[in-house]
C-alpha cells in the first residue's frame, strides 16, 4: 500500500472529508447492522470508518502500512492499532469475523497476494467489505482526496480480482454521488445528490462497495480422475 496516511487524516479533517465518511459509512452500517461480539479487522485507511463499530465489537483492529505509519484511535479507546506489511499480515489464520478494506487496494503494490492474506486471516463464515474509489466516478479523478491516488476500479473488474482471490461476491453497493467540491452549498445538500444520483445516475458514484465471502470449496484441490488402462491379453 502507498496511500499517504497524513495526506488522509487532513482530509477526513475536513468539511469535505466529514461528509464524505459519513455517507460511506451510511452504506457500510446496512451492509454490517451489527457486529456485536465480532472481530472486526480494518486494512488501509479504516479507523474513520470502523468509529460506529468499535463498542459492540468483540475486537477492533485498525491497521495500516508500515512505510506510512498508523492511523491513531482516540485516546482512552480499548482498541488497537497496528503497522502492517500487506502481504504479511501479523495475525494468525481464521481471527476475524469482518474484514474492511478502504484505501488499500487502490494503493496495493500486489492485490492478490494482499486478498490472499485477507482470505487466510479472515473466518471461513467471515465477510469482506471492500470500498473503492469508481473508475467513471468524479472523486477518482481528484487527487486532492484519498480516493484520488491509485488505481480505481469498476465493480465488475472488483468482483474478478476477488473471484481470483477465491471470494465470492454476495452483494455490492455504491456512495458518494456528491460532487468532490468544498462548497458549503454543495457539502450541506449531500442527501439530495446521494439519493438522485442512485436513482438516475447510479453508475457514476464515487466509490463502489463490494461484500464478499470465502469460496472455500474454490480452494480445495481438484481429485484427480483414475485413468482406466486397457489391457491387452493374448488369449489361450
Amino acid at each position: 500500500m502507498t496511500a499517504d496516511t497524513h495526506h488522509a487524516a487532513e482530509f477526513y479533517a475536513t468539511a469535505r472529508g466529514a461528509v464524505a465518511c459519513r455517507l460511506v459509512r451510511n452504506r457500510l452500517a446496512i451492509a454490517w447492522p451489527d457486529v456485536t461480539g465480532l472481530a472486526v479487522l480494518g486494512l488501509g485507511y479504516a479507523a474513520p470508518y470502523l468509529r460506529p463499530w468499535r463498542d459492540s465489537a468483540a475486537r477492533c483492529v485498525a491497521a495500516t502500512p508500515a512505510q506510512v505509519g498508523v492511523a491513531r484511535w482516540p485516546a482512552g479507546s480499548p482498541n488497537l492499532t497496528c503497522t502492517i506489511e500487506e502481504d504479511s499480515l501479523p495475525f494468525p489464520d481464521l481471527c476475524f469475523d469482518r474484514v474492511l478494506l478502504v484505501h488499500g487496494l487502490e494503493a496495493a503494490e500486489n492485490a492478490r497476494r494482499m486478498l490472499r492474506e485477507v482470505w487466510r486471516v479472515l473466518k471461513d463464515d467471515g465477510r469482506l467489505l471492500v470500498v473503492a474509489p469508481n473508475r467513471m466516478g468524479l472523486w477518482a479523478h481528484v487527487e486532492s482526496t484519498p480516493f484520488g491516488h491509485g488505481q480505481p476500479y469498476s465493480p465488475g473488474q472488483i468482483g474478478r480480482l476477488l473471484a481470483a482471490s477465491l471470494f465470492r461476491v454476495e452483494q455490492r453497493d455504491s456512495a458518494l454521488y456528491l460532487p468532490p467540491a468544498k462548497l458549503r452549498l454543495i457539502l450541506r445538500s449531500a442527501p439530495i445528490w446521494e439519493n438522485g444520483g442512485r436513482r438516475l445516475a447510479p453508475s457514476l458514484a464515487g466509490v463502489t462497495i463490494t461484500e464478499a465471502v470465502k469460496d472455500v470449496y474454490a480452494a480445495l484441490p481438484v481429485q484427480r480422475a483414475r485413468r482406466r488402462r486397457l489391457v491387452l491379453s493374448q488369449a489361450a
